[in-house]
């Protein structure tokens, strides 16, 4: 597993990388039902989304420790990758899914970007806290998803 994390003053990404062995396809599947990302990522209380899983969607992911925030998928490829933006006042969060065949495998990248006027009172706590979770949400999607292609 890859880790990589950059910042600057206004702004500041965390990303990690594994290695699936699922199809894109199978990945995707378990991305769009929202309402079970808690059980894969430990970092999510509850997510929910009114309407598809679609560019313009709208919903609230509450965390584990902090408030629930609003997000809306900003972009979306089926089978390949899709974002969720989350804002609060002067602080965004963007949250990027990639999903990369690679030889039989499928290369999944979840990235994490800061930015706003609070990154720099908010972000170093943020990215830590992400820098710990990603690496157990990406083994609990790659069990998952393995498990699905198995069966």
């Amino acid at each position: 597993m890859n880790a990589e994390s950059s910042h600057s003053f206004l702004a500041m990404q965390v990303e990690h990388r594994i290695k699936v062995a699922a199809t894109p396809g199978v990945i995707f599947r378990i991305y769009e039902n929202v309402q079970h990302w808690h059980t894969w990522d430990p970092d999510t209380k509850r997510a929910t989304l009114e309407g598809p899983f679609a560019v313009g969607s709208r919903g609230r992911l509450t965390p584990t420790t902090g408030n629930s925030v609003p997000m809306v998928i900003t972009h979306l490829v089926l089978d390949s990758c899709f974002t969720v933006e989350s804002k609060i006042p002067l602080f965004r969060m963007v949250f990027e899914h990639e999903l990369v065949p690679a030889q039989g495998l499928t290369e999944v990248v979840h990235r994490v970007t800061f930015s706003g006027l609070l990154t720099f009172l908010l972000g170093n706590m943020l990215a830590k806290q992400v820098n710990s979770g990603l690496p157990v949400t990406l083994r609990n999607l790659k069990a998952l998803a393995e498990s699905r292609s198995a069966a």
